[in-house]
């Protein structure tokens, strides 16, 4: 399941930086994830690190991109393939 940030996002920019995949970039009004590059650190950490530092927890899974762990991984295999 790819992640999304809903608008209680404060702009704080702790989370882009911590996304191992570059799915987190500045929206229009607030931080947006890319679902297609959005993998929840499958592959890279245990746990999704822009949930982990936000300090408003504004990032939740985002319902219209549900995907299995082994759909993650294979996100995450493909990215790493094209990287």
């Amino acid at each position: 399941m790819a992640l999304m940030i809903t608008d209680e996002c404060i702009n704080c920019d702790v989370c882009e930086p911590e996304c191992p995949n570059g799915a987190i970039s500045q929206g229009d009004e607030i931080y947006i994830i890319d679902p297609a590059l959005c993998t929840e650190c499958v592959g890279h950490y245990d746990e999704p690190q822009c949930i982990s530092v936000c300090p408003v927890d504004c990032i939740i899974v985002n319902p219209e991109h549900t995907e299995s762990k082994d759909e993650l991984q294979a996100k995450y295999e493909m990215l790493s393939a094209q990287g």
